[in-house]
This record gives C-alpha cells, sequence and structure tokens, in this order.
C-alpha cells in the first residue's frame, strides 16, 4: 500500500464521490489502458493529448479513484459514487502528492544531477546503499518533472533511502525537482555541454545545476566535482564535499588503472578500489558514491562489494561482445562533447586489441556553438584508431580535422547510419575494439544489433 483515499484527502479536500476512509492505493497512474486495481489514476494534459479524455477506459480497465482538473466536466457516465479528488492543475498535483508522500514516508533522499554520468552515479550510489539500507531508485532515465515524482510515488512505505536522478534542459527545472524531493544529500557530477543550446554557455549550465541545493535540507551535504572551475565558488561552503583528481580536493583519486573489464584507483583515504566499469571518469563516478556511503556509515567492504558487482542502466558503455568475438562499447545513450572525449580516452588506454574503431555521431543541442564544439572531439583523437567513422551532420567536422592530421588513417563520414556497416564488417573479430558513441536521436543501436 502507498496510502489510503482518506490520507489522499488531507492533501486535495475538494472531493466527490464515495471517500471510503481505509481504501488503499497501491500505484499511481497516468496511462488509462493498463489493467489495474487499487490505483489513483492522474490525468495530465500536455500538448496534444489530455488525460481527462479517458477516465472512462482508465474506470473500465480498474481504477479506484482519479485526481480532476475542477475546469473540466466529470464524464456523465462515470458512477457517481466513484471518488473524484478536484484540483486546479493535475500536473503541479502530480508533483504536490509526490512532495508530500516523500515526507510521509521519510526516507534518506539523495538527488543526482550533473551533464554527464548521472545516470551512471545514481546506479553506483544505489548499489552501494543497497548494502545497508532498503533502497528506491530511480529506473532508468526517468528523471525529470514527470518521472521524479513518480520514482517518489512508486517506493515501499518502508523505503529507508531515495535515490533520484535529476534531469533537465532549461533553468528552473532541477530547482522544481529539488523542492519536490527535499534531498538530503545532493550530488553534481560534473558541468558539461549538454543543452547549452538552451542555457547559452557552461557559466549557465553550472547555474542551472546548483538548484539542485533549492531543496537541499538545512543540513544536507553537497558532493560535487571539485575539478570543475566553474563551481570553485562554493568550495568554501562547509556542507561541501570535494571529489577529484586534484590534490586540494577532500576525496582525492590517484593511480588510476583500465583492466578489461574493471578500473582500479587508489584514495586518499588510504583505501584501493575496483570499479566494474571503464574509465577515469568513472573512477569519479564512484568516488561520489564512496563518499557519499561513507556519510551513511557503510563499510569500506560494503562499498567494495557494490562496486565490484554492479548492475548498470543499458548504453552507459556498455561491453558488449559481437559477432565472431569482436568487443563493442555501447555508449550510445547519449553524448555531449565531454563525455564522447572520456569514451575516446578510455579506448586510448584499453589495451589487447589490434583494431580500434571509433563510430562517432552527432551531438544534439548544441546551438550555434556545435560546429566549434565537435572540433574539440576532433582533436583528442590521435592515430592510435585504426579507423574512425562519423554518421550525421555535424560530426563530418570531426572527419574532416582527423583526416587532415592523419592522412593514413582510415575516415569516413557516412550521412546514413546504415551505410557504416560494410566498414564495419571487416572489424569483427575477437581483436577487435569498437567504440559507438552519440546523441540518443542517432540511435546507433540499431546498428550495434547488427553485428552483436
Amino acid at each position: 500500500m502507498l496510502f489510503t483515499l482518506n490520507w489522499l484527502q488531507t492533501i486535495f479536500p475538494n472531493t466527490n464521490g464515495e471517500i471510503t476512509g481505509h481504501t488503499e492505493i497501491k500505484q499511481v497512474i497516468t496511462n488509462s489502458r493498463i489493467e489495474t486495481s487499487d490505483a489513483l489514476f492522474i490525468p495530465i494534459i500536455g500538448e496534444h493529448f489530455d488525460g481527462h479524455d479517458f477516465i472512462l477506459q482508465a474506470y473500465e480497465n480498474g481504477i479506484t479513484a482519479a485526481l480532476w482538473d475542477m475546469k473540466k466536466s466529470v464524464p456523465d457516465q462515470l458512477p457517481r459514487d466513484f471518488p473524484i479528488f478536484y484540483v486546479e492543475d493535475t500536473t503541479k498535483a502530480l508533483q504536490h502528492l509526490a512532495s508530500c508522500y516523500r515526507d510521509e514516508v521519510n526516507p534518506i533522499v539523495i538527488g543526482i544531477t550533473g551533464s554527464n554520468g548521472k545516470t551512471t552515479t545514481k546506479d553506483i550510489v544505489s548499489s552501494i546503499t543497497k548494502e545497508k539500507y532498503k533502497t528506491h531508485f530511480t529506473n532508468g532515465n526517468f528523471n525529470n518533472e514527470f518521472g521524479v515524482p513518480f520514482t517518489i510515488l512508486s517506493m515501499d512505505r518502508d523505503t529507508e533511502v531515495l535515490v533520484l536522478e535529476m534531469g533537465m534542459s532549461s533553468f528552473g527545472e532541477i530547482e522544481l525537482l529539488s523542492k519536490i524531493a527535499k534531498p538530503d544529500y545532493a550530488i553534481i557530477t560534473n558541468i558539461g555541454e549538454s543543452h547549452i543550446e538552451y542555457l547559452g554557455s557552461r557559466e549557465g549550465i553550472a547555474k542551472a545545476k546548483l538548484e539542485i541545493t533549492s531543496g537541499l535540507k538545512p543540513t544536507g551535504k553537497l558532493i560535487i566535482d571539485g575539478d570543475e572551475a566553474l563551481l570553485s565558488h562554493v568550495h568554501a561552503n562547509s556542507n561541501v564535499k570535494k571529489v577529484g583528481f586534484s590534490e586540494d580536493n577532500d576525496f582525492v583519486i590517484t593511480n588510476i588503472q583500465l583492466h578489461h573489464h574493471q578500473t582500479t584507483f587508489s584514495a586518499s583515504d588510504e583505501n584501493s578500489y575496483t570499479v566494474s566499469l571503464l574509465g577515469k571518469h568513472n573512477a569519479k563516478n564512484a568516488s561520489y558514491g564512496i563518499v557519499l556511503g561513507k556519510l551513511l556509515d557503510i563499510s569500506v567492504e560494503q562499498i567494495q562489494h557494490a562496486l565490484s558487482s554492479l548492475t548498470v542502466t543499458g548504453m552507459r558503455f556498455e561491453m558488449l561482445t559481437g559477432e565472431n568475438g569482436v568487443s563493442i562499447i555501447n555508449d550510445a545513450y547519449n553524448a555531449s562533447p565531454t563525455s564522447m572525449i572520456a569514451a575516446i580516452q578510455v579506448v586510448k588506454e584499453m589495451s589487447g586489441f589490434q583494431h580500434k574503431v571509433l563510430v562517432l555521431g552527432d551531438i544534439y543541442e548544441l546551438g550555434k556553438d556545435s560546429r566549434t564544439l565537435h572540433k574539440t572531439v576532433a582533436e583528442v583523437i590521435d592515430d592510435s584508431p585504426t579507423a574512425v567513422y562519423t554518421v550525421g551532420e555535424d560530426s563530418s567536422v570531426i572527419a574532416e580535422i582527423v583526416r587532415k592530421k592523419y592522412p593514413n588513417l582510415t575516415v569516413k563520414h557516412f550521412h546514413q547510419k546504415e551505410d557504416i556497416l560494410p566498414e564495419l564488417k571487416r572489424f569483427l573479430s575477437k581483436d577487435s575494439l569498437i567504440l559507438f558513441k552519440a546523441s540518443r536521436g542517432m540511435e546507433l543501436e540499431s546498428i550495434i544489433d547488427k553485428i552483436k
């Protein structure tokens, strides 16, 4: 059970129908097509749809009660005793309900944001907290003004730790999510270039990410990328914990070594750690989790166990074995220049492969700086790969620059991703490694599926 209709009435007292006090709600839904029982239906109004139009379908599929925009008429066909809770705006009501339920359960709340790595860090943090506490966490990429409330409203009443990923594309969005969730701990993984088209600059992105402190408890802790100059103005705050590679951080990462399926590193706490992910950037993501775990009195042994047995969300630097034993890195869920550069650096450092192939697609939402920022990716590519293939529009600048720098390197650009397949066929062997990296809209996983 999440809550009763009695409890719901304390939040939304304007009601109609028969409110049976102890009637239980076990699920909150917006999809009228779901067959259910004991569910609260919230009809959301979107740009091209109105959930209120589907209340009869939701009723036929077994809902127990519904929120309802008071400006709209309730269909005559709906039974008069059906419980209706009137609100001024169903989206705001969803968010308010989530915030009230968060207070009702009162778990330790951890909010995570950042331009890159927030989903991986969410996976790491939740794995660590599960070692000691009953943990509920964001499913997949459910991190916006709808996803965060629904994540909150799907946690069990005995949840001890709630881990919430918070995404955004414009100012004010993280502030809203933080005020809904009221985190006890907040993590900012980094400041990249994602959504720079809407936020204007990296300085704007930093300002937007720091909105996560809007709802942070007065005694809450903020864990940040201490190597990021754009966050330096909060370094002196007493509640800030700085994580990074430079020696002035509170938690300093050293001696990073990449192996085939894991990364090892040492830290200023005089411990060594192994994380079952690849890359220097993932050593930092793991370190956010280590610092958080220690704040929650989770032992080093428990933290290490969690790091070495991670289950991470798909398409985030996911190592796969494809046709004829070829090694594939599926990092195709999303991209920014920062994350694409990090992925390329990891491939550079990986040993044991005769051929390394980079398949790089367009990075979206970079606005007027798009071609300039794509050039920054080209600058980190050396002549160590066997081949570099780019696909899309602005990624062509990567191919142009690399081709000029290394005329003997195989470099080709394609407008259609399917045209890459014949090129990849000659690298389908155990001694080859292929990296796929692009923005979500490129859907490079469709190519990966053809060589798995």
